[in-house]
């Protein structure tokens, strides 16, 4: 096959694959066993690490992944959504899918999918316990994509779950009460598989707690880091009598890798404190407190929940002097009433952009819901208008959508996919 029949098959099939997201999400794993039947059923001869939760649950996979890596194990990845590819969603010890074995995985089993009706999320959760299989990876870490119970990945038996910070997000299909959001986030646990979970509210930790007990699972509740110290160069916090250093930046992100060192030692991997110090200092995670530029100082974060929002405000207040200026885009289907009572007051300037593929919420919609909460929003229409309004040391933050990344990292030149992510 030559390579531009490749590269043309590969937007086809690609094409084909999105197109499958008009079909929603369903309840039930039915549709994703029968899928992975016509696959052979890959994920009994894998091992797992199963994430659920709101926000952090990418960070902590990477911890995960990076720290299992130190140690010399093969570690698969499955995380969504990607910000530039879709390949970034399947990786093996960092290294993105080859278009080859998509387009391999989409002409096998194509005819299965259309049988099945499978959706966006089965078809991809299916390929990447396919490509696990044949990469003989070691243990293969899986983020869920909405939910838990009924979410596409929860067919797997994990030697572990991990359970990061649950708050309100995606309310119209997980339920309007924290408690009914965790329910579902908590239908990962499995009987007698342990269970580590970051520090949760109290609604949440009743849930758990009570998920725990019906399946007689061993539940770990992990304490907050302390000394914890941010800058520009990354995060310095200490975990059970150990000091540790990230790249990432964030109280939030020591909190991730606290999560992500107790979940690396319950999974019994051949650890040691070495292994978890390089791992945590090489983890990488793009998109979240980004730097893309020093001068001025801009931020990128894909955070697009209350709790998301709130974490990279106080990053930001710890790190600089003079209120960030704000370019802020959203999804329609997002919390903006609970978005809004977070970043008032919080911006010297606040800009509103959209997309041109509609993806996002109009500008001018956004900016007349923000004046309903009293927030004075500015709309922007191009990135080249961005940096004019960062003077007197005012650094900037572009937050809400993960949809932002490719415009946001090509505007800034950044280096996102060298092959390794």
């Amino acid at each position: 096959m030559s390579r531009q029949f490749m590269a043309s098959d590969f937007q086809k099939l690609l094409k084909d694959l999105y197109s499958l997201q008009r079909l929603g999400i369903k309840t039930g794993l039915e549709h994703t066993q029968q899928l992975l039947d016509a696959c052979g059923n890959p994920h009994h001869q894998l091992k797992f690490i199963h994430l659920a939760g709101t926000n952090g649950k990418g960070s902590t996979a990477a911890f995960i992944l990076s720290i299992l890596r130190a140690t010399g194990l093969k570690v698969g990845l499955y995380s969504s959504p990607h910000l530039v590819r879709f390949n970034e969603r399947i990786r093996v010890n960092g290294v993105p899918i080859a278009d080859e074995k998509i387009v391999e995985y989409m002409k096998l089993f194509s005819a299965d999918i259309r049988r099945i009706e499978s959706t966006f999320f089965e078809t991809t959760s299916a390929m990447a316990f396919w490509y696990f299989k044949q990469k003989k990876v070691d243990v293969a870490v899986i983020e869920t994509g909405l939910g838990g119970r009924l979410d596409s990945t929860n067919v797997i038996e994990p030697k572990i779950a991990v359970i990061t910070p649950i708050s309100m997000d995606h309310s119209d299909l997980l339920g309007n009460e924290l408690k009914s959001i965790a329910r579902e986030k908590a239908g990962i646990i499995k009987e007698k598989t342990p269970v580590i979970s970051s520090h949760q509210e109290n609604a949440v930790k009743n849930v758990l707690v009570q998920k725990a007990a019906e399946v007689d699972a061993y539940l770990m509740f992990v304490d907050s880091p302390t000394d914890c110290t941010i800058s520009m160069a990354g995060t310095f916090f200490r975990q059970d009598d150990l000091d540790y250093q990230l790249t990432l930046i964030g109280e939030h992100q020591a909190q991730n890798a606290s999560l992500a060192v107790a979940a690396v030692r319950e999974f019994g991997s051949p650890v040691n404190d070495d292994h978890i110090r390089i791992g945590l200092l090489n983890a990488t995670w793009p998109g979240r407190f980004q730097v893309l530029s020093n001068d001025p100082h801009v931020i990128y974060d894909v955070a697009h929940n209350e709790q998301g929002i709130k974490s990279i405000l106080k990053t930001a207040n710890n790190i600089f002097e003079k209120k960030p200026i704000g370019l802020f885009a959203l999804k329609e289907d997002k919390e903006l009433e609970l978005i809004a009572n977070v970043i008032h007051g919080k911006f010297g300037k606040l800009l509103v952009m959209d997309d041109e593929q509609g993806l996002l919420m109009r500008s001018e919609t956004l900016s007349m819901n923000l004046s309903k909460h009293g927030i004075a929003a500015e709309l922007m229409k191009r990135f080249d208008d961005f940096t004019s309004y960062l003077l007197n040391g005012h650094p900037g933050i572009i937050f809400g959508s993960h949809y932002m990344a490719k415009p946001v990292f090509e505007h800034f030149q950044f280096p996102f996919d060298t092959g390794v992510i």
